[in-house]
C-alpha cells in the first residue's frame, strides 16, 4: 500500500523498448508498483533497435498491460532517459535483471546515467522464476516464425495485436 505521506513519496522511472512488453516486464512493473508510490513506464522511441512494432503501437501495449495497476502510467519518450527523469522530478530508474548476461550490460548502463547526473540511483529488480527467461527479443522471434507466444505476453496485450 503506497505511503501517502507527501515526504516518503517516491517515483520511479522504468524504462525500455518494450518491443512487446512481456510477461517479465509486467512482472517487473507490479514490483515496482509495490515499492514506489508512482511508477512511469517510459518507452523509448529507439529507432536504431529497428522494433518490430511502432512507437505508438508499444506504447498502447505498455498502457493495456498496465490498466488497472495502481500508481502506474505509461509514456513515450525520444530523449536521454537521464534528461526524461530530470523533466520528471525521479531519481530512481528501474531496471530488470534476468540472468547474469543481463548483469554487465545494466551495470554499464547504471554507470553512465550516474555519470551524467549523479542525483541518479539505479534499482535493479529480478522477475519470478517463472518469467526468468522471458524477453521480448525472444518472444519477436517466435512471432516471426508463426510459433506460439502468447503465454508470454500480457492478455490485454494480445487484444491490442
Amino acid at each position: 500500500m503506497p505511503n501517502n505521506d507527501i515526504n516518503s513519496y517516491r517515483k520511479a522511472i522504468y524504462s525500455g523498448t518494450f518491443d512487446p512488453i512481456t510477461n517479465g516486464h509486467l512482472d517487473i512493473i507490479k514490483r515496482a508498483a509495490n515499492i514506489f508510490d508512482e511508477v512511469i513506464i517510459a518507452v523509448a522511441k529507439s529507432e536504431l533497435k529497428k522494433p518490430m512494432f511502432t512507437h505508438e503501437q508499444r506504447v498502447d501495449f505498455a498502457k493495456a498491460a498496465t490498466d488497472g495497476i495502481e500508481g502506474v502510467t505509461v509514456l513515450g519518450f525520444d530523449t536521454l532517459l537521464v534528461d526524461l527523469a530530470v523533466d520528471l522530478k525521479i531519481n530512481t530508474i528501474i531496471r530488470g535483471l534476468r540472468a547474469v548476461s543481463d548483469f554487465e550490460f545494466e551495470l554499464q548502463m547504471g554507470y553512465a546515467n550516474s555519470s551524467i547526473n549523479k542525483k541518479i540511483e539505479t534499482l535493479y529488480l529480478m522477475p519470478t522464476l517463472e518469467n526468468a527467461f522471458v524477453s521480448s527479443t525472444i518472444v519477436r522471434e517466435i512471432i516471426r516464425f508463426n510459433g506460439k507466444f502468447q503465454h508470454l505476453i500480457p492478455e490485454k496485450v494480445l487484444k491490442c495485436m
